[in-house]
């Protein structure tokens, strides 16, 4: 079909701002150079990217330009999928992916429902000018360069296909590892509870960690290339003197707390996650939250999660923690494992958002 409930089946994304925007155009693609993916996060780089689709530069107040590709939504989809983990996965994880990405894809445009009379609400994700981001804030988006016919397979074998809860398209989260339980959407965002974004148990992250040949084998085949670096998703330990601790709360925070001398966790979620964190400095005693301001606050790029103990090993604070990512949704490593055991895609949807259908509009 041409739309979805009449609306026009492209999507306009975001890829980068920058001064002047360096392109290259070619015979049907296009080339932007010095692309930043992960951005305030641990893998944060830049890189080469090529697009198909058309491409507008939009000129922002500022004086800077915006990067914005136009794409049938579909295509785009191709692209998601395999920038979020490897197009060298399982097809059911890559279908599983497929029908959420398009079900968010479309919630951030603005459609929530099947009512064709239904006005769609825009900028539903803070952008000006376009609908999504190419990055994380969003959903990665990295144009035709990890994209392969397995991707594309999946994309069209579920194609149209959303995930409903009450006739409303779900807005469906997700993140790389939860490290053994999920999180509850009114742990990571808004104080509202959402159904299918509850807390439940995830046993298989867990068998993707370690040095066993499997293990290896797995992540190689389902992580691109900068996930692969990070081999402690699952559980992990950091470490800070006060001092360096002090010094990383107040760059990042803008707030100077003097020298820490205690973190209090106020709040967790089901899964362990804090919400709310008391930090106790010399100067100064502030409660900070939610999930990802403690993870930015506490690090210089970003925590892993926010699931983590702490412990005081002399002057020294220890945070031993579990899972990467906000853990509210489908844990991308656990439904991977799940396909590689053989589970489809309509079983491992019904795990992670639990009360949902999938429908096809």
């Amino acid at each position: 079909p041409p739309s979805y409930m009449g609306i026009e089946r492209t999507i306009r994304v975001g890829i980068l701002t920058a001064p002047k925007i360096e392109y290259e155009l070619r015979e049907h693609t296009f080339l932007l150079k010095n692309v930043r993916i992960g951005i305030g996060f641990h893998w944060d780089r830049y890189e080469d990217q090529e697009f198909e689709g058309k491409l507008e530069i939009q000129q922002n107040a500022d004086g800077t330009e915006t990067a914005i590709n136009i794409i049938a939504l579909e295509d785009y989809l191709t692209s998601v999928i395999s920038s979020e983990m490897a197009a060298t996965s399982n097809i059911e994880l890559l279908k599983a992916h497929a029908v959420i990405s398009r079900s968010w894809a479309l919630r951030a445009m603005g459609i929530k429902t099947y009512n064709e009379n239904e006005k769609p609400i825009r900028n539903t994700t803070g952008h000006i000018g376009y609908d999504v981001c190419a990055d994380d804030h969003c959903q990665r988006y990295e144009g035709l360069r990890r994209r392969n016919e397995r991707a594309i397979e999946a994309v069209r074998a579920t194609q149209g296909q959303v995930l409903t809860y009450n006739s409303e398209i779900c807005d469906c989260r997700y993140y790389k590892c939860c490290g053994g339980r999920s999180e509850e959407f009114e742990t990571c965002w808004e104080d509202i509870h959402v159904p299918y974004l509850e807390s439940i148990e995830c046993p298989y992250c867990l068998e993707a960690t370690g040095d066993t040949p499997w293990a290896k084998n797995f992540r190689a085949r389902y992580l691109n290339n900068y996930d692969q670096e990070t081999l402690d998703f699952h559980d992990w330990t950091v470490r800070y003197s006060a001092d360096q601790l002090s010094e990383i709360i107040r760059n990042k925070s803008g707030i100077d707390f003097g020298l820490i001398t205690d973190l209090r966790p106020l709040k967790r979620g089901k899964s362990g996650r804090i919400y709310a964190l008391e930090v106790v400095g010399t100067k100064q005693t502030k409660t900070i939250g939610k999930e990802l301001v403690i993870r930015q606050y506490l690090s210089e790029k970003c925590l892993y999660s926010s699931w983590f103990d702490i412990e005081r090993e002399g002057t020294d604070f220890v945070f031993k923690g579990h899972g990467w990512g906000h853990g509210a949704g489908l844990c991308q490593i656990g439904a991977a494992v799940m396909a590689e055991h053989g589970t489809d895609y309509r079983k491992i949807l019904c795990h992670y958002y639990q009360h949902t259908q999938i429908q096809t509009i």
